[in-house]
């Protein structure tokens, strides 16, 4: 755009616009600064709380169950009973000793076998839990009890202090973490506590369990926005010195105008920019490639190609993420129609959807249109639930799924286990597969919790019927424990990086 020729101002009207066009860019980026990092802290604390809530409700699950299977036992001998108490302790992660009580007195103890000690449900909160400074085995070691009743009848299974504090430590390495159960409270250290809840003035969190009463707190000390600030941001307050002298010069003179992202978007979509890469999948047992999964790449004519996380989020938040996956599966068509109608078994296909294609049925048509493309029963089409965006469960979303069942599209929930919403899309739509993530696939041999996780995630998947997928598998070691497991399909690099299609019709022609 040509400059706009204006009448020349007076000098100290020149120095006072310089002044100001300078200090603009310094004062609103250190106040948009502060505010990103107060709101980074607050992201941090509720998804540290959010996390905290589900190791924990994982671990009271099994205590949970443990007690649901002694309860019927209640009343009948110790010496009958005792070898079934001791079982639970062993068959189930997290569970340190069990009691049967009758008429309020407990009588038989995994640990001491026959007892008589009174037990008062007012202890207990909501007659559910109870967290303990200690008891006679480890005094100083606080523990959380976890009580079921039915009548004259209860079961009581104990969770080990060092778990919990195991958690708050590792979850909130970055923030104050604690867990509170009724008047009590527990901090990373293993410390009881007794009394109000310490105050957290920086982006202060606390979160109840809905399925336990329960609560987690988390939070930073005084002055942590500040020290976050200088310990992140240092280069970006050179930037706004440098950015504020620039503008100084150029604010007097120019009126820059930003060039929208959208519009980027829309010319790389027209441009035929977005194309498809595919990180093939194998079995379980064999390790053949059984599939790939469909990854978005943007080849641009002057950057190369750009990394998704730096234009997915805003093409998803933009509505652009529909047209341009469509583009994909189009693509991915043309490529591997050819090579896998010559396969022997149908070839797993997975592409990622998110909260904006399930707002109407076009994915429908989108993937009759895929599916038509192929010879008939050649692929299997897997659409991945990603979880950026929550899907919300109205009338369309659950059409939508039914339709795309009834085309034979399988559904599979991405990134299992760490985002916020995977129980509930288990419950709210009809799933067919899991997929592990690859932080706890990482941890395979390194972190006992983790492992309990990952295992707990299996054995989940097998009771529901539902196929599992093993992600971010770069090891013989990782391998061979999922494929030990039962883990039905492994993606990663010990198999195949992403690969363009060219290059990935190659090499699975040959495979």
């Amino acid at each position: 755009m040509p400059l706009t020729v204006k009448p020349r101002r007076k000098r100290g009207t020149r120095i006072v616009v310089t002044v100001l066009s300078g200090l603009l860019p310094v004062v609103l980026g250190f106040a948009i600064l502060y505010m990103q990092a107060g709101r980074t802290l607050s992201q941090s604390t509720a998804q540290t709380a959010e996390e905290a809530i589900r190791q924990f409700e994982l671990m009271l699950d099994n205590n949970a169950q443990a007690a649901a299977d002694l309860l019927p036992l209640a009343g009948q001998p110790c010496a009958d009973v005792n070898l079934a108490l001791r079982e639970q302790v062993t068959r189930r992660p997290f569970v340190r000793s069990t009691s049967l009580i009758w008429d309020n007195t407990a009588y038989c103890s995994s640990l001491f076998g026959d007892i008589q000690e009174k037990i008062s449900a007012g202890n207990y909160t909501h007659g559910q839990l109870s967290l303990l400074e200690g008891n006679s085995v480890t005094p100083d070691s606080a523990l959380l009890v976890y009580r079921l009743s039915d009548g004259e009848k209860s079961a009581l299974s104990t969770l080990d202090g060092f778990h919990l504090s195991n958690v708050l430590r590792l979850i909130g390495r970055k923030t104050s973490l604690v867990l509170q159960v009724g008047p009590h409270w527990l901090s990373p250290d293993m410390t009881f506590h007794t009394g109000p809840l310490p105050v957290f003035p920086v982006a202060p969190a606390t979160l109840g369990s809905s399925r336990y009463p329960f609560t987690v707190a988390a939070g930073f000390p005084e002055g942590e926005t500040w020290r976050y600030m200088s310990s992140e941001y240092p280069p970006l307050f050179s930037l706004l010195i440098f950015f504020g002298v620039i503008a100084g010069f150029i604010g007097h003179f120019l009126q820059g105008r930003s060039t929208s992202p959208s519009h980027e978007l829309h010319r790389a979509l027209e441009a035929a920019e977005f194309i498809p890469y595919f990180q093939p999948l194998v079995y379980g047992d064999n390790k053949k490639w059984s599939g790939a999964e469909v990854l978005m790449r943007w080849n641009h004519p002057k950057e190369g190609l750009v990394r998704p996380d730096l234009f997915i989020p805003f093409a998803e938040h933009s509505g652009l993420i529909v047209p341009m996956t469509r583009s994909l599966m189009r693509q991915t068509a043309q490529l591997l129609a050819p090579t896998v109608a010559s396969l022997q078994e149908p070839f797993h296909i997975g592409i990622n959807i998110t909260a904006s294609h399930c707002k109407d049925l076009e994915l429908v048509e989108d993937c009759r249109e895929f599916l038509e493309a192929f010879a008939p029963g050649s692929i299997i089409l897997v659409l991945e639930l990603t979880e950026r965006e929550l899907i919300a469960p109205t009338a369309i979303t659950h059409q939508l799924f039914e339709q795309l069942h009834a085309l034979g599209v399988k559904i599979a929930i991405d990134d299992f286990g760490t985002g916020h919403s995977s129980l509930g899309y288990l419950r709210q739509f009809n799933v067919d597969y899991l997929k592990i993530d690859q932080s706890f696939v990482a941890m395979i041999g390194a972190d006992a919790l983790s492992g309990h996780i990952l295992d707990s995630i299996i054995e989940l998947s097998a009771k529901l019927d539902l196929g599992i997928v093993a992600e971010g598998v770069e090891t013989l070691e990782q391998s061979d424990y999922l494929t030990a497991h039962g883990v039905n399909f492994l993606q990663g690099y010990l198999y195949g990086r992403p690969m363009p299609g060219a290059e990935f019709t190659e090499a699975l022609s040959h495979h």
